[in-house]
């Protein structure tokens, strides 16, 4: 199993060039801020990465919390009088108690629930701090060709996986959509899951990296995106 701290390193360690690789978190991004009704004046966004939603969201806001478990990230977000940008795991016991006591109009998090270790748990804190989430969490169709010819089993949730989860605390309405990112070659395809955010699960020793290499005859990537626009049961 993928430990928090294993994708942390990870995105650690490709945070400076994180901007240039990506391109289907943007995408999903901007899908998310289209989700979000009303505009609200409270939110609370979880995984925030460089600011990809904070920079899409036109309207006033009175109060911005924006969490990342990586500091380099916090350092490459936007700042502004009304945002507070967070160093904080979204799985950690302490943020969580603290978390509980506060009220928000909205949540929204792109590309990052898909790493929590405690999904449930994250989520029944969420439902009492906000009656409204706006969520895209990568599936475990992500990569799948790859997870194919590797014969390794994906580190995060498939998408029926994920609404059960939900439902458990939401009143839910999900939208899967699958995305192809392709590539001139090869290398670039490989390029892009050693550099790219969404590869933190994707862990290959020398001789199935060569397998990898040998047996991957397509010139795109697929991606697999679960949206969850919610209310609160």
């Amino acid at each position: 199993m993928t430990t928090s701290n294993q994708i942390q390193n990870s995105f650690d360690k490709k945070a400076n060039i994180y901007e240039n690789f990506n391109i289907i978190q943007k995408i999903v991004s901007k899908a998310v801020v289209r989700d979000i009704k009303n505009e609200p004046k409270k939110i609370l966004e979880l995984g925030c990465g460089s600011g990809q939603i904070y920079k899409q969201i036109h309207w006033e806001i009175k109060q911005y919390k924006a969490v990342d478990f990586s500091q380099i990230m916090c350092d490459q977000h936007p700042k502004d009088k009304n945002l507070q940008v967070v160093l904080a795991n979204f799985d950690d016991t302490n943020f969580l108690k603290i978390l509980k006591n506060e009220r928000y109009d909205y949540v929204v998090s792109s590309s990052a629930l898909q790493w929590s270790n405690n999904i449930d748990n994250l989520l029944k804190i969420l439902q009492k701090i906000s009656p409204n989430i706006a969520i895209a969490m990568f599936t475990s169709n992500t990569f799948k060709n790859i997870f194919d010819i590797t014969k390794k089993i994906s580190p995060i949730l498939d998408k029926n996986s994920i609404k059960k989860r939900f439902d458990k605390y939401f009143l839910c309405e999900y939208e899967t959509h699958n995305y192809k990112l392709k590539f001139e070659n090869k290398k670039d395809i490989f390029r892009f899951i050693k550099n790219s955010g969404v590869s933190a699960g994707v862990k290959l020793n020398f001789i199935e990296a060569k397998n990898l290499w040998q047996n991957y005859d397509k010139d795109y990537l697929q991606f697999e995106v679960i949206y969850i626009n919610t209310n609160t049961k």
